[in-house]
């Protein structure tokens, strides 16, 4: 038992982490830091990035026995299409939910579904004036089909440059043009990617990488942006209100529903169903007080920043969840979901449910959603969760911990609105250094770190610094579950931006939204340059993703340096084993954008980094440092 204390000690700060690490163990349930530790040590070739499979004259490894590929490729170039790929994959994640925001909005646009609707009017007609779409004497569905198809136009290669590109400060812009990575069109820039890579194409690392500047921006400025503001449009633009976080957000009483993944499309129409009266009444007679709908990684966050749907936790939190044995059903969409959770889930009485043709899982029963008939299949599954319910073996069941609170709902315009519909008052605040700077840390956890140690340790470091901090994705939870995420939390911030928060009656780390709400960081930004008449680079701002893992994290960390914000990771992409790559990406980009990749995995030396980032920039532009 002290064994397995300390073990659970060693991988996350958390205690319903730690306690339902020990009953995994117990339950003889593997989870994700079991199968690190049988992967290890990890391959070095794949670690720096100097194996090829492109071909099948290979694969290939690079080494200085064979320091080129059977076609001639070096290190460089082998280093560079494997990235350039990585960033594809998370390219295309992040744009394949903007097009499925697209297609619902065309649905409703076209009066093709009656399970969705507009519900912020007043945006959408906002975006059509701004996308140059008349307005004035049309009805809101003309309105909604051109501006549909304005964004079906961002995603094709008809035009110079996607929709969005327009809130790019035009000193930005022209620095785009000066490099040839002015995004033109999502897939365009994807599928020019893949071919570049392919064998006997772009041979020019430094080449293929500004494409993979201009493809990460097509996803941030047209992909991701367009997803969030669609959401926006569809379920309702968030506005600040509380919530609750951690495991505890499960009741021992209630049939338990988690949604999972990162599609608002599906989460939106489980949450009307579970408020269906006669569902609720159906729960009531299988013996439960009620129906508990919760949230996990990006699809939590958007149910949380709508309407305060608590969140159960964060990527490394999924597999415990079901541990917990409270969990009748887990609904998954897609992205970032463990294929070891229909295991864990066979482990107790829980169901997984998948419901998207592009993310199946082998054992999970599948229940597909479309336009027509969300609504209805959402009741379905309302009901198949209800039906395990009398299948709980509640001697397993263990909630470990009671919810904390949080403050969500920071959508821009929320923060205009606290700021009393200027951001004069923000600008303010930063010229006089009351807000040194302001820092986004995004994304996920990775098992070869302390759960959410880096996470935490580097947000609480930089409030005390007097910079503010917008957190989105996963982090969400862990600056949630240390109380980061309270107006109350002012006291743990720099006197200063405590003094700020005080006034406004706002936590010091702003809640943004899910990972693909990134787009909502960019355009704040860009409004805060024209409002300044610089660059995005020229602003004291800095990107952070300590505990990354995926191919969307490194995609967004590119799209935040090509918009001229500085980035910080905890651990590199597989690029180390190219000078060239590696050098273009941690001083390089800095000459060409005014920004570059720095790399840090202790928390404590990374605020200090983006701190002497923030000082620098705050000179430049003339003001206190």
């Amino acid at each position: 038992m002290a064994n397995r204390e300390k073990e659970a000690r060693e991988k996350s700060v958390w205690e319903d982490a730690r306690i339902m690490l020990e009953k995994a163990s117990r339950d003889g349930v593997e989870t994700a830091w079991d199968r690190l530790l049988k992967q290890s040590p990890h391959c070095k070739f794949g670690e720096s990035g100097v194996c090829c499979r492109i071909c099948t004259m290979g694969p290939c490894r690079i080494s200085k026995k064979a320091p080129l590929g059977v076609c001639g490729a070096d290190e460089h170039v082998i280093v560079a299409r494997n990235f350039g790929r990585f960033l594809a994959g998370g390219a295309a994640g992040h744009s394949d939910h903007g097009r499925d925001c697209i297609e619902a909005f065309h649905a409703v646009a076209n009066q093709e579904t009656s399970d969705y609707s507009i519900t912020d009017q007043d945006k959408m007609l906002r975006i059509a004036r701004e996308m140059g779409i008349e307005t004035e004497g049309r009805s809101a569905l003309r309105v909604a089909r051109d501006l549909a198809d304005e964004f079906l136009e961002s995603f094709g290669s008809r035009r110079e440059e996607v929709a969005f590109v327009r809130r790019v400060p035009s000193v930005q812009r022209k620095k785009w043009k000066d490099l040839g990575i002015v995004p033109r069109g999502v897939d365009r820039e994807i599928t020019e990617m893949m071919h570049r890579t392919h064998m006997g194409c772009d041979n020019d690392a430094t080449n293929t990488l500004l494409h993979g500047l201009r493809m990460c921006l097509a996803d941030g400025w047209a992909g991701s942006m367009i997803a969030t503001e669609l959401s926006d449009i569809l379920f309702g633009t968030p506005t600040p209100h509380m919530s609750k976080v951690n495991l505890g957000v499960l009741k021992e009483d209630h049939v338990n529903i988690l949604v999972h993944g990162h599609n608002p499309i599906v989460s939106e129409k489980v949450l009307e169903a579970v408020q269906d009266p006669e569902l609720v009444s159906r729960a009531r007679n299988k013996g439960a007080k009620g129906i508990n709908l919760a949230g996990l990684c990006c699809t939590g966050n958007e149910l949380m920043m709508r309407k305060g749907i608590p969140m159960a936790g964060n990527h490394l939190m999924t597999e415990l969840a079901i541990v917990t044995g409270a969990v009748e059903l887990i609904i998954v969409d897609y992205q970032c979901i463990m294929p070891s959770l229909v295991q864990v889930a066979k482990c107790y009485h829980t169901k997984m449910v998948t419901t998207a043709d592009k993310a199946r899982f082998t054992g999970a029963e599948h229940v597909r959603f479309d336009m027509v008939s969300a609504g209805q299949q959402a009741r379905k599954l309302v009901r198949m969760a209800i039906d395990r319910y009398p299948l709980r073996n509640k001697d397993r069941v263990l909630i470990p911990s009671e919810p904390v609170e949080l403050m969500t709902g920071f959508s821009v315009e929320a923060i205009i609105s606290a700021l009393g519909g200027s951001l004069s008052p923000l600008v303010d605040a930063i010229k006089s250094g009351r807000i040194r700077g302001a820092v986004g840390i995004v994304g996920c956890n990775n098992p070869k770190y302390k759960h959410d140690y880096c996470n935490l340790n580097l947000t609480r470091e930089l409030i005390k610094r007097d910079i503010l901090v917008i957190v989105t994705g996963c982090v969400t939870v862990a600056a949630g579950k240390g109380g980061l995420l309270l107006p109350e939390a002012s006291k743990y911030a720099g006197p200063n931006l405590g003094e700020v928060c005080e006034a406004l009656k706002i936590p010091p780390v702003l809640h943004m939204g899910s990972c693909v709400d990134n787009a909502r960081i960019l355009q704040l930004a860009s409004l805060l340059a024209n409002e300044l008449g610089v660059s995005i680079s020229d602003l004291p701002l800095a990107a952070s993703s300590p505990e990354w893992y995926s191919e969307k994290a490194a995609t967004i960390g590119t799209y935040a340096v090509a918009s001229g914000i500085f980035t910080h990771l905890g651990h590199p992409p597989n690029i180390t084993g190219s000078s060239v790559v590696t050098d273009l990406a941690l001083k390089g980009l800095d000459e060409l954008l005014g920004a570059c990749f720095c790399i840090e995995p202790d928390p404590f030396k990374a605020a200090k980094l983006i701190d002497a980032r923030i000082s620098k920039k705050r000179a430049a532009l003339g003001l206190s440092v």
